[in-house]
C-alpha cells in the first residue's frame, strides 16, 4: 500500500513510518524541519531497502504549502491508500493571556492542514471507492485542561472534521479513524522529569494504527482513545 504521513520526522510520526515500512509499504512522508525529515529518510531507506520511500518537506501551517505536498504527492504516480494526518504542534496558554495569533497558529497546524492536505487527495480515494484517512488529535479534544487553550480549541475542531468527513465518506467506502492519545513519551518529554515508564510509547500508537488498518473492508474504527495506564499526566 501507499501510506502518506505528515509530521513524520521524529516522535509518533516517525514510528508509524517505521511500523508500516516493517509491514512492507510504501511511504511518502513530509514534516516542516529539512534536516529532521532527511535524517529520518535516511535511516529509513537503510533499513527497509526494499520499501520505497520519499519525503519532501513542506510547512503545512501555510494553505498553499499543505496543498503543494498533496500534489507533490499525487505528481509521484501515487494514489494513496493510507493518509495520517499527524502534524501538529503544542503551545500552551490560556484563552484569556495567551499571546495574540496563537489560536491562528493552532489552527493552521493542527486543523488547516489535514482540511487542505485531505481535499487534495481525496478525489483519487473517491474516484476508486477504497482509502483509509486517519487524524491524529488528543485527549485534549475531549476533555479541557488547565493552560490547553487554543491547541485544546484545535483538536477539538479536528474531531468535528473528522466526524463530518467520515459522514460524506461512506459512500464512497473510504474509512475514517480519529485517534485521541493521551500522553506518549517523545522529544518533548526529554529533560520533563517524568518516568518513561509513566506515559505511553509512541510506538503503541504506531502499531495500533497498523493493525486498525488491517482490519476488513467493512469494519472501520471511528473513534479510538488511547491513555496511560496510571491514567492521564
Amino acid at each position: 500500500m501507499k501510506i502518506v504521513i505528515t509530521g513524520a520526522s521524529r516522535g509518533l510520526g516517525f514510528n508509524m513510518a517505521e511500523s508500516f515500512a516493517a509491514e512492507g509499504h510504501d511511504l511518502y512522508l513530509t514534516a516542516h524541519h529539512e534536516v529532521s525529515l532527511y535524517k529520518a529518510l535516511e535511516s529509513l531507506m537503510s533499513r527497509f531497502p526494499d520499501q520505497h520511500v520519499k519525503a519532501k518537506s513542506f510547512n503545512l501551517g501555510l494553505k498553499e504549502s499543505a496543498m503543494d505536498f498533496g500534489r507533490w504527492v499525487l505528481d509521484q504516480g501515487v494514489e494513496p491508500d493510507i493518509l495520517i494526518n499527524n502534524a501538529g504542534v503544542f503551545e500552551p496558554g490560556r484563552i484569556c493571556d495567551e499571546p495574540e495569533g496563537q489560536l491562528e497558529n493552532m489552527l493552521n497546524v493542527n486543523l488547516l492542514s489535514a482540511y487542505h492536505l485531505t481535499r487534495v487527495l481525496l478525489p483519487s480515494m473517491m474516484k476508486r471507492k477504497s482509502g483509509h484517512i486517519f487524524n491524529i488529535s488528543s485527549i485534549a479534544a475531549l476533555q479541557a485542561y488547565p493552560n490547553g487553550g487554543s491547541y485544546s480549541i484545535s483538536k477539538f475542531a479536528l474531531s468535528g472534521f473528522s466526524k463530518n468527513l467520515r459522514e460524506e465518506l461512506k459512500p464512497y467506502s473510504i474509512k475514517v479513524t480519529c485517534i485521541y492519545p493521551g500522553a506518549v513519551y517523545t522529544d518533548s518529554w526529554a529533560g520533563s522529569g517524568v518516568d518513561p515508564g509513566r506515559i505511553m510509547k509512541s510506538s503503541d500508537i504506531a502499531e495500533t494504527i497498523v493493525q486498525i488498518s488491517k482490519l476488513s473492508p467493512q469494519a472501520v474504527v471511528e473513534e479510538l482513545v488511547i491513555r496511560p495506564l496510571a491514567g492521564d499526566l
